[in-house]
């Protein structure tokens, strides 16, 4: 357990921004799982516009790599052409 005040503050900075990003990175993970399971196109172009701005918002607050959001949008854009 930490004793010195500065490491408290650091512990509970920590649990606070881990909570954070495990909650975007969910999002992203659902958002995506709806994309996949989306009946029609119509629904399917709207998820993966929420998506691909759930994204955008991950890369700038540094949640996700901008590399590993790039391949993500690039995958989007792959299937809504094969569709």
């Amino acid at each position: 357990m930490a004793n010195k005040k500065s490491s408290k503050k650091d512990i509970r900075r920590t649990e606070t921004r881990t909570k954070t990003n495990r909650d975007a990175k969910s999002r992203l993970k659902t958002l995506a799982k709806a994309v996949a399971g989306a009946k029609d196109k119509e629904s399917a172009v709207k998820l993966s516009r929420d998506l691909v701005s759930a994204t955008d918002k991950a890369v700038k607050t540094n949640k996700v790599h901008k590399n590993r959001a790039s391949k993500l949008k690039s995958k989007l854009a792959k299937a809504a052409n094969k569709a």
